[in-house]
């Protein structure tokens, strides 16, 4: 195997593929990554098993030739050593040989690294996904609805299921949803003309938090396809492919209040910079609790008392409260990572009581909800 390469496409492609690459694995060759060259371009591959990265480099796209000299072949490079080198190398392109003893050579310039390499044949073969039931949805959106449900998945492994985000695709409707028992986050798109169907699958929220920094912020098309135990995210270059977890995800809809007793239209950042300002004290509380009362006219009172530290009150204008009066405490770590995820202007904040559940959505109903359980102070 031989081939010359442009060195920055090729640590583009090795930061992407390391994202699956894991030191601690049963099967040991999986702590390599795998380089196979064809006439047509380069494919690196890595897995832990539960996600795999496969990262293409065509030899020539839009008239810019980014592989030359390609002579085919594969080899399994030690991951531990092979992307600090790329990076260190001094010259624009990289050489990079294995001969049949499975000696590496990677030249850049004056400089010259002799590495051992593995048999590519022992590397595990990448389930092949039929892709006839896919669909497709542009790349910025699928990392925004990543991003507005990811964070609300359970760290604990009591519950493995709590640590995946619920995909469902049904009438044309593609929803994720997540939650820790303690807060829920969902966001739900239109997928027009989608041509297939799945009722429920759950992602590890492991996998999308890694498919969420190797995807590039465009509206060029990804495209979804599953089975019954893998997904594969594909978009021109890359394909990221994870396993799903088994076991049936619980029916949320039914904890999402239907009515509202108490409705507060706010500031998004006002809001944010209150609680985040309250939580300066409640630090050596596990929750982090902060509380949240409403006064006259628009005014919304956000306090905070640790015994041992002292306390914290602030006062903010909203744009609007109906509905009774309202005194609330709950996390404000959760009602901050809420805020964040919303990424509205304004929001608009219904509570039904001060022990149920309150749920925050941006004030132009856009099917973005945040769900939290408020927390007992007395």
């Amino acid at each position: 195997m031989k081939f010359v390469i442009q060195r920055d496409q090729l640590i583009a492609s090795v930061q992407d593929v390391m994202k699956a690459i894991s030191p601690r694995t049963v099967i040991p060759i999986l702590t390599g990554m795998k380089v196979e060259a064809k006439h047509h371009g380069i494919t690196l591959t890595g897995s832990d098993s539960d996600i795999s990265i496969e990262s293409y480099i065509p030899a020539e796209e839009d008239g810019n030739v980014n592989v030359e000299q390609i002579e085919e072949g594969s080899i399994v490079l030690q991951a531990k050593y092979f992307p600090d080198i790329v990076k260190k190398l001094p010259e624009k392109t990289v050489e990079i040989t294995a001969d049949e003893n499975l000696k590496v050579t990677i030249k850049s310039g004056k400089a010259e690294f002799n590495l051992n390499g593995q048999d590519a044949a022992e590397y595990p073969q990448l389930p092949k996904l039929q892709t006839d039931d896919s669909f497709e949805m542009p790349t910025d959106l699928l990392k925004s609805m990543i991003k507005q449900t990811v964070f609300a998945v359970s760290t604990m492994e009591t519950r493995p299921i709590l640590t995946g985000v619920n995909m469902k695709l049904a009438e044309n409707k593609l929803s994720f949803t997540a939650t820790d028992s303690h807060r829920l986050a969902s966001r739900e798109i239109p997928i027009p003309n989608a041509n297939t169907e799945f009722p429920s699958i759950v992602v590890p929220g492991k996998s999308l938090n890694e498919l969420n920094k190797i995807l590039d912020d465009t509206e060029e098309k990804v495209e979804i396809s599953v089975t019954n135990n893998q997904i594969l995210f594909r978009t021109e270059h890359l394909n990221f492919l994870s396993r799903l977890l088994d076991g049936n995800y619980p029916e949320t809809s039914r904890l999402i209040p239907d009515q509202s007793k108490t409705v507060i239209y706010a500031k998004t950042k006002e809001l944010l910079g209150s609680i985040d300002r309250a939580s300066l004290l409640a630090k050596e509380e596990r929750n982090n609790v902060v509380r949240l009362s409403t006064g006259e006219g628009s005014l919304v009172e956000i306090t905070s008392n640790s015994p041992e530290v002292g306390t914290v009150a602030e006062e903010i204008t909203v744009s609007g409260i109906e509905g009774e009066e309202l005194k609330i405490s709950f996390s404000s770590k959760y009602m901050m990572e809420a805020l964040r995820a919303i990424d509205y202007e304004e929001v608009k904040i219904e509570f039904t009581g001060a022990m149920r559940p309150f749920i925050i959505h941006p004030a132009n109903d856009d099917p973005i909800l945040q769900l939290i359980l408020p927390v007992r102070t007395y």
